[in-house]
């Protein structure tokens, strides 16, 4: 009947499928996907680190968890990685810089973030602490993935030590403190101006298109 007649054609038509001319799919400009994942990713961090950032200052007590405690960045800060550039400066510089410094930033950030990790007293706080890291290993993958899908070179070397052979340690648990208090702010303004140059760079760069191309053999 009709049915075994459709059949039959549908087979003849894909055994003769080898005799039609190619159809090729390929994917350009595939960086657009990996920019869209990065910015959503650093979205993702950004709320997850107001949570957890509440959660580790009402765990260092006070002055630390109260919302107009302001200090001065001390000299011992400086070791963090810090995000406070004039914007006009940091937008000045090449999208190659500018991920640049974002991939060497959050490498390492994550380096104090891990012995921030193995220091706190409580089985939740660890959790929730190595829940994030986990998270901002994954920007710096991303970030990487960004890089080379763009024609950029990852910053050379890995990442070193948060506290190199002979670095002063906090001579008291007052600066210790503080040393976490500021490795959360800088996280948070590093994470909030990751998220504006992303969005930025994906306005630059269409999400991925597929295309078809038709190759004529023996046309």
């Amino acid at each position: 009947g009709d049915s075994w007649g459709i059949f039959t054609f549908l087979c003849a038509a894909l055994c003769n499928l080898p005799a039609l001319p190619a159809l090729n799919c390929s994917e350009e400009l595939g960086a657009g996907q990996s920019i869209q994942q990065t910015y959503d990713l650093t979205r993702y961090l950004e709320h997850q680190l107001r949570t957890l950032a509440g959660t580790y200052l009402n765990y260092l007590g006070p002055p630390f968890n109260e919302p107009d405690f302001n200090p001065p960045r001390l000299a011992r800060a400086e070791r963090v990685p810090s995000a406070t550039v004039d914007l006009d400066l940091w937008r000045g510089l090449t999208d190659n810089a500018r991920l640049a410094a974002n991939y060497r930033a959050y490498s390492r950030l994550l380096c104090y973030l891990r012995v921030l990790d193995g220091q706190v007293g409580t089985a939740e706080l660890r959790h929730r602490l190595a829940h994030f890291c986990a998270s901002l290993q994954g920007l710096v993958l991303s970030i990487g993935g960004v890089m080379s899908s763009l024609g950029y070179p990852l910053p050379a070397g890995p990442a070193g030590p948060p506290a190199p052979p002979g670095a002063p340690v906090a001579p008291n648990d007052f600066l210790k403190k503080m040393d976490d208090f500021w490795l959360l702010k800088e996280l948070q303004t590093w994470l909030w101006r990751s998220a504006k140059d992303f969005n930025r760079l994906k306005k630059k760069v269409p999400p991925a298109v597929v295309t078809l191309r038709l190759e004529a053999r023996g046309f």
